[in-house]
């Protein structure tokens, strides 16, 4: 009797300890996807069409040229501070928001509304940060007005923007028909995160977003690009 119930014993120590390894084993898990994915949501939903803010006038981010012919943007440079990288392509989640980059080093080109250079506000959304560290648009808030921004398209053609504007939204209040609708002239818009940091969530509270305006393309053939690059949107 003794015996086995001493063996009972070890057998449901030993049963308890699997369980508690296996716990541990999710706990760590939890941890470490939620440090891997500590990618924060850009941007709130493209459909909500909410007024255009006081802080942005249309009218001076009107330029007068008639924009460019759809082509996908593969490259994005900004000198003012020092980004030089490829693009991504966005769709949407089933929210209606922008899918997120998959690389917090490489800002993405949402591919449903035009391309930089049409008519229209073109949308590129990057990360701000990560549990790495600094970003790809990091810098993003210090831009000025009159700083350059280039995006490289798939047709050979570079479409030079000018930043107008530099703006911080409050997420809840994040201006979709400003940033994402046509106003009848060529705009990008660059979109990241900012502001307030929510420990809790692991979010920021706010999105700064840069108001730039279309002034001119040069063509530029770039390697290994033959014709136009496949749009997802497209066929």
């Amino acid at each position: 009797m003794t015996f086995t119930s001493l063996g009972n014993g070890s057998r449901r120590a030993r049963r308890w300890w699997v369980v508690a390894a296996a716990l541990l084993l999710v706990a760590v898990g939890c941890l470490t996807f939620g440090l891997t994915d500590h990618r924060h949501p850009l941007a709130g939903p493209v459909g909500p069409q909410l007024p255009p803010p006081a802080e942005v006038n249309d009218s001076a981010l009107m330029p007068s040229d008639l924009g460019l012919a759809r082509s996908i943007p593969i490259t994005l440079s900004i000198p003012a501070i020092g980004v030089s990288v490829p693009l991504s392509q966005l769709g949407l989640n089933w929210d209606g928001s922008v899918q997120v980059p998959t690389d917090v080093q490489e800002p993405g080109w949402y591919r449903f509304g035009p391309s930089p250079g049409q008519v229209g506000s073109a949308v590129i959304l990057g990360h701000v940060d990560s549990y790495q560290g600094a970003a790809v648009f990091y810098e993003l808030p210090t831009l000025q007005a009159g700083d350059q921004v280039q995006v490289g398209l798939a047709d050979g053609v570079v479409a030079d923007f000018v930043v107008d504007t530099v703006v911080m939204y409050p997420k809840v209040q994040f201006p979709s028909s400003l940033v994402y609708a046509s106003h009848g002239y060529s705009a990008l818009q660059l979109v990241t995160c900012g502001g307030t940091f929510d420990a809790q969530t692991g979010h920021y509270l706010s999105n700064v977003v840069v108001y730039t305006s279309y002034v001119s393309s040069t063509p530029v053939a770039f390697p290994g690009s033959v014709g136009e690059a496949h749009d997802e949107n497209s066929g």
